[in-house]
């Protein structure tokens, strides 16, 4: 174990100094298997329901909530049932929910493949599964009776450790300023995912560590974060969707976050000590940088930090050069810099883009991009175009508010996105996955009728503009809190 141990000092050290430590995996599996031939560490394999054990699982039943003692279970707060057909051990019985419902299970930051097995022997099933903070992963995966799928995707879990020298400081979303407790899936010590939709029925997990895959970092404000609420998505948090087996997504987006913001609070300096060669930045800033006076909701009120003063940033001059620079430095660690522009805001009242809101933002963004010499997404034009395209009735439902979007806007975005690095003829779109297709944003797919994954609790689909339901108050807890 003191070889192990020295082997992770070395690997913080040298990620510290932005350096790649390549280490050949079945060398680490080697040092970290035992005797008995147990998975090694980062290595899980887990049988759901109350039936037969297939050889080499971890039985898991309904009952079995996460506790610090086992380092696995289902989160609290669902009701969870068993349903056991007989039969094959691994796919004759499974857990599912009239609700969506939570496992978690104890893991170091990192990146890891998931494999799920989700059927029934009896029946069909749909079952949409989400990760940490509803990451879209898997959408809407269907089973006919007795048929099984098996599904597999990069999962990205991080903490707060951070190298030596720096702290990174949460916000009231994500912690407990009193307290000190985690409150975000995001920061916490497990891996968890979410099961839900008409009826969800997961037969089996394997996880395993995916040291190897890149990285695709995202950070920005509240447009791009992954919301909490059930109803609320931003185009990051879909993002992992359209991803095949060599890509993980880590979105270190966060509400209130503006260029300054983003380094006052060490975000930066998390980002940098994870980031290898060959990884990926995507950027969005721009919503609240123009911001002059007042503070900060996320933070108290005696923190300075959160002076909006503090954290402008004029858009010709450094908001613009923040980003080039920015850009610079992910080069310098061997990285792939990418500028998005912040995405527009509309007018709830007519379901008008407003084009005007972020003054020179857009146009900052691209220029930012030019100097540095990096790949621009420009996402604020495609938004537009996006909100046009579905017109003035549909277009409130792509949008929780004013400013941020709905499940939907967030899911349109993230094709928009996807659009852009083909257009950008990054690297990275060589591991999109088939069904991301040609994606025609003057012709915005799904239609609002069509989209059935905007709730995380049950099958049903929200509401359709045709039924008389109100644009924007479909779930008024889920409405984020920045400003």
């Amino acid at each position: 174990m003191k070889s192990l141990n020295m082997f992770k000092i070395n690997t913080r050290f040298f990620r510290y100094k932005g350096l790649l430590i390549s280490i050949g995996t079945a060398v680490l599996l080697g040092l970290a298997a035992t005797s008995d031939n147990q998975p090694a560490p980062g290595q899980f394999k887990f049988d759901f329901g109350s039936g037969k054990v297939a050889p080499g699982y971890t039985q898991v039943k309904a009952g079995d909530l996460y506790s610090k003692e086992t380092g696995y279970g289902f989160e609290p707060g669902s009701t969870i049932q068993d349903v056991d057909r007989g039969g094959d051990a691994l796919t004759g019985d499974f857990v599912t929910s009239d609700s969506f419902f939570k496992f978690s299970v104890a893991l170091p930051e990192g990146n890891y493949k998931v494999t799920v097995t989700l059927g029934d022997a009896s029946g069909t099933s749909m079952t949409t599964v989400k990760s940490e903070t509803r990451r879209l992963m898997l959408e809407r995966v269907a089973t006919s009776k007795g048929k099984f799928e098996t599904r597999s995707f990069i999962v990205n879990t991080r903490t707060t450790t951070m190298s030596p020298g720096n702290e990174l400081k949460l916000d009231s979303r994500e912690w407990n300023l009193q307290t000190k407790k985690i409150l975000s899936a995001t920061w916490d010590d497990k891996l968890t995912l979410q099961f839900s939709d008409e009826h969800p029925c997961v037969c089996s997990i394997e996880i395993v560590p995916a040291d190897s895959a890149i990285t695709v970092f995202i950070i920005g404000d509240s447009t791009v974060t992954d919301q909490q609420g059930d109803g609320s998505g931003s185009w990051g948090q879909n993002m992992a969707r359209w991803f095949g087996l060599h890509v993980a997504v880590a979105n270190h987006a966060e509400s209130g976050q503006t260029l300054k913001a983003f380094r006052f609070q060490h975000r930066w300096e998390k980002l940098m000590d994870l980031i290898k060669p060959g990884d990926y930045v995507f950027m969005q800033f721009g919503h609240n940088d123009s911001k002059k006076s007042g503070h900060d909701p996320m933070w108290p009120a005696d923190d300075k930090a959160g002076d909006w003063a503090i954290t402008h940033s004029d858009a010709n001059t450094d908001y613009k050069w923040g980003l080039a620079t920015n850009a610079v430095e992910i080069m310098r660690h061997g990285g792939i810099p990418v500028i998005v522009s912040p995405i527009t805001r509309i007018d709830k009242a007519t379901g008008q883009a407003n084009g005007a809101a972020h003054g020179d933002y857009p146009k900052a963004a691209r220029e930012a991009a030019e100097l540095a010499g990096c790949a621009f997404i420009d996402l604020f034009a495609m938004s537009i175009e996006t909100v046009n395209a579905v017109g003035p009735a549909i277009a409130p439902f792509a949008y929780a508010d004013g400013t941020h979007t709905s499940s939907y806007g967030g899911y349109l975005y993230s094709r928009c996105v996807v659009e852009g690095i083909k257009k950008a003829n990054l690297d990275l779109a060589q591991y999109l996955l088939p069904d991301a297709g040609v994606y025609d944003i003057s012709h915005p797919t799904p239609a609002w009728a069509d989209f059935k994954i905007s709730y995380d609790r049950g099958g049903s689909a929200p509401s359709s503009p045709r039924n008389g339901s109100r644009p924007g108050q479909q779930n008024q807890e889920s409405q984020p809190r920045e400003q």
